[in-house]
């Protein structure tokens, strides 16, 4: 297919609509599993403010905001009868909070199938996380205009039910969630420290690595230091959980990792 791609370096502002309609419509809608009958809503939803067209996904990220949160609400409000209300509120704002939409994009790699123009794509607007946040939500108010509120719930219970299932870790945010892991083990605390930088000083990109010394590290990158922060805490957090880390902390770090702990 000829002309600029969604998400890649040259933007997907001035795609061509049947360019459009082949590949980047299709794509979603095997990510979402739903068949648009109005593609129009499905463009404006991966359509990013700065490509200057009229229909982009702020007003569908506003519908899509309040779905969620109905959805996930209810689901809550099911699964967890004896629960009182302050409980159900923390599980809440945990499942719809940004990060949480931000992660579910990268794992779906909807960052590569955002419309921008030129500017914004080299600036790699696509991969921050409140933009990331922000089209995960219009699409799930594209699938409610598109179907109605059962589209739209089997789309989130289908992305969202694992965070659910992983219980109470994932209902604190993630540099807590791992400081009170290491806590419990008597584990060193972790360290932030600021990797690299890209990008115009208007839409910077930040890389961070978080290290708990002697034991493993994990690097994410974000439009935000805090929310790269938190997305390196989680990716440190789950290979411990996992145990790759945890093993390997055990034995003498290398000579290699080492020195770079000790570079600053």
């Amino acid at each position: 297919m000829s002309g600029p791609h969604p998400g890649g370096e040259n933007g997907a502002g001035d795609m061509p609509a049947d360019g459009l309609h082949d590949d980047l419509v299709v794509r979603i809608e095997t990510i979402t599993g739903h068949h648009f009958r109005d593609s129009g809503l499905l463009l404006s939803a991966l359509t990013h403010p700065s490509t200057g067209e009229k229909h982009h996904y702020q007003r569908l990220e506003f519908l899509g905001d309040r779905v969620l949160g109905l959805i996930v609400a209810h689901w809550l409000y099911d699964s967890f009868p004896d629960e009182p209300e302050g409980r159900l509120n923390r599980r809440l704002a945990a499942l719809v909070r940004k990060e949480a939409l931000a992660e579910i994009a990268e794992e779906l790699a909807i960052g590569d199938l955002i419309r921008l123009d030129q500017g914004a794509a080299r600036a790699g607007v696509q991969r921050q996380a409140a933009v990331l946040a922000d089209v995960m939500e219009a699409l799930i108010g594209a699938l409610y205009l598109d179907a109605g509120l059962e589209a739209a719930r089997r789309f989130v219970m289908r992305h969202w039910k694992p965070r659910l299932e992983r219980g109470p870790g994932v209902y604190q945010d993630a540099k807590s969630a791992l400081q009170e892991w290491l806590h419990r083990r008597r584990w060193p605390p972790p360290e932030y420290r600021l990797a690299a930088q890209e990008g115009p000083d208007h839409a910077p990109v930040f890389e961070i690595e978080v290290v708990v010394p002697g034991r493993g590290s994990a690097r994410a990158k974000a439009g935000s230091k805090r929310t790269a922060e938190q997305q390196a805490a989680a990716r440190l957090l789950a290979e411990f959980d996992a145990g790759t880390n945890s093993s390997a902390g055990r034995s003498r770090p290398s000579r290699s990792k080492s020195k770079a702990k000790t570079k600053d």
